[in-house]
């Protein structure tokens, strides 16, 4: 198991208000090495032509990867912070929902790289995504 801390699904879900619990974003589901999590696709999600918004999929994206790096990290010492994210976008969705599942490519003491798949309902991907966090020292108070 990838986890440093308990993984509470409800505790996820109940995090301060951000972008991703603007769209929609809930998380699903964990294992040991993988962290899921949804995201409707309707008028928040869409572009101007009725589909869902490349920039909703990376926000799904790097939401899943964020929090998957703060699981893995001592929070009271370092906070994970996107550095770097790409997203290749292979089909259209025009309703219901996406998930996305989040699993570690490298897990390092400065920097974790996430492969986060999304697919539709009926399990076809529609985007494939890479995002690199760094991990760095979190701020005195």
């Amino acid at each position: 198991m990838i986890w440093k801390q308990e993984i509470e699904i409800g505790r996820l879900n109940q995090m301060p208000a951000n972008i991703g619990s603007y769209i929609g974003i809930e998380f699903t589901a964990f294992d040991d090495h993988s962290l899921s999590a949804r995201m409707p696709v309707d008028e928040r999600t869409h572009q101007p032509a009725g589909i869902l918004h490349g920039g909703a999929s990376v926000v799904l994206a790097e939401t899943l990867g964020s929090v998957a790096s703060t699981l893995v990290i001592d929070p009271e010492k370092w906070m994970a912070v996107g550095l770097e994210i790409n997203a290749n976008h292979l089909r259209p969705v025009r309703s219901g929902y996406v998930t996305g599942v989040c699993t570690p490519v490298h897990i390092g003491s400065k920097t974790h790289v996430w492969d986060i798949r999304i697919s539709n309902e009926a399990g076809k991907t529609v985007c494939v995504s890479r995002l690199t966090v760094a991990i760095i020292p979190k701020p005195s108070a």
